[in-house]
């Protein structure tokens, strides 16, 4: 088995901080950075307010609810499921997802929707 993932969180909102704790603490495979602990990644939000505004981009209310749905941790499977769609058409709103805020993956678009105002963890 493969050792965890330690991620680092320096976020100066503290409400945001715990949120995002607590979403990343509980993925298989993935622990928290102890301060001062070198991490393989770092989730680094200085002022929010300086991020970019939420109308940069257009989300369709679909995309924004399978965004609030990977706020949760859930796989396409699971979106497919709760939303009442293909598994394929999950993927294709995840990937729309990913290109419209610019994200590196699911972990990533989430934060950078929560930094952009979109949604609330």
């Amino acid at each position: 088995m493969s050792p965890d993932i330690a991620i680092a969180i320096e976020v100066d909102d503290p409400a945001l901080a715990d949120r995002l704790a607590t979403l990343l603490g509980s993925v298989a495979g993935l622990r928290l950075a102890a301060p001062g602990e070198p991490a393989a990644v770092a989730i680094v939000a200085r002022d929010h307010n300086v991020a970019a505004s939420p109308n940069d981009f257009e989300l369709t209310p679909r995309e924004l609810d399978v965004l609030a749905l990977l706020a949760e941790g859930a796989s396409n499977k699971m979106i497919a499921k709760r939303l009442g769609i293909s598994v394929h058409t999950a993927k294709f709103h995840v990937g729309s997802l990913l290109d419209k805020l610019d994200a590196t993956g699911r972990t990533d678009a989430v934060a950078h929707a929560a930094r952009r105002g979109v949604i609330n963890l």
